[in-house]
């Protein structure tokens, strides 16, 4: 009987294992595909000895602390709102809805956003656009802020990875691209310290 106990306790920590080792997983192959497409002639943002000199992205330590549940709330009616970008110009959005999570006991809420320009494509229908600010910019990450990609969720809840947010190319490449700027409501006041570092290994 104490076996078979002992192996009821067992199979929860072992599950929670493999979940763990999945969703790590998952971080892995971001970090891959990001480095990939950096590497890239053809997709990267990076120019000149940037490109030449670039291996790899510098990330923060995987932390599954940054990767949340947060309860989502749909924005109805949401009105088209021009967003500023680093040029100066605008792209059309839209609100989607409301992310609410704890991190450390303390509440936090995001926005999510959909490009009114993006969903008019098939493969971008579900797609949603997370924006953030946080302690870390200026210092590890880059200044404007970090990016997450998200979709629709089915539910009312919807994860929300830091592990997997990322700079925008005008981190970069300040001159050929063009990048909404952060939502003063989407400015957390605590360092986010998950996803891709901002280091001058481009400059090297």
């Amino acid at each position: 009987m104490k076996k078979y106990f002992f192996l009821f306790l067992l199979f929860p920590l072992v599950f929670s294992s493999q979940k763990t080792s999945k969703e790590e997983s998952e971080i892995k192959k971001f970090q891959k595909e990001l480095n990939a497409e950096y590497r890239n002639p053809k997709e990267t943002p990076l120019r000149g000895d940037n490109f030449t000199d670039f291996k790899e992205h510098p990330f923060f330590p995987v932390d599954m602390k940054y990767r949340v549940t947060a309860n989502f709330v749909k924005t109805e009616n949401a009105k088209p709102f021009d967003l500023p970008t680093s040029s100066g110009k605008t792209k059309a959005y839209r609100e989607y809805g409301k992310a609410s999570f704890t991190l450390d006991g303390q509440p936090y809420t995001l926005t999510l956003y959909q490009s009114l320009d993006l969903i008019k494509q098939e493969k971008y229908r579900d797609y949603l656009f997370l924006p953030f600010r946080d302690a870390t910019n200026g210092k590890e990450t880059y200044g404007g802020g970090k990016y997450m990609d998200l979709t629709i969720p089915k539910g009312n809840t919807i994860i929300l990875d830091f592990n997997k947010s990322y700079q925008p190319y005008c981190a970069y490449n300040a001159y050929d691209y063009n990048c909404p700027v952060v939502p003063e409501e989407n400015r957390l006041p605590v360092e986010i310290r998950a996803g891709v570092m901002y280091k001058n290994i481009y400059h090297h």
